[in-house]
């Protein structure tokens, strides 16, 4: 059983998606920052100064924070857009796969075939 843990986690799938997990980890990070440092005190500005991440409403104990949902909007476009261009240039470095030319013949050149062997009967 452990030899089969190892060969699972030697496998490069395994060792990738924890790069990944801890790559991605730190850079929503990053985007966060932008997000609260940057992106919110412009918008603030552009709309006369209101903080966004405090736009919200009460009904009775209950406080909707809707410049929080705002702001997780913003870091969620920011994020798929970056991993999309990211998706985008890696797609475009990666080696173009040839068509294999079929091996033997076309589905339709063997009902051709078949058929003219019923006609032949």
């Amino acid at each position: 059983m452990f030899n089969e843990f190892k060969a699972f986690i030697a496998r490069g799938n395994v060792l990738d998606l924890a790069v990944g997990v801890v790559i991605g980890s730190a850079f929503t990070a990053i985007v966060s920052g932008l997000v609260d440092n940057l992106i919110n005190p412009l918008i603030g500005l552009i709309i006369g100064g209101v903080d966004f991440s405090s736009v919200g409403f009460a009904i009775g104990d209950a406080y909707f924070g809707i410049g929080n949902f705002l702001n997780a909007v913003i870091k969620f476009v920011i994020i798929a857009w970056v991993v999309f261009l990211i998706a985008k240039g890696v797609n475009k470095m990666m080696p173009k796969k040839e068509e294999a030319a079929p091996a033997g013949p076309s589905d339709n050149d063997l009902l051709k075939e078949i058929l003219a062997a019923l006609k032949a009967k």
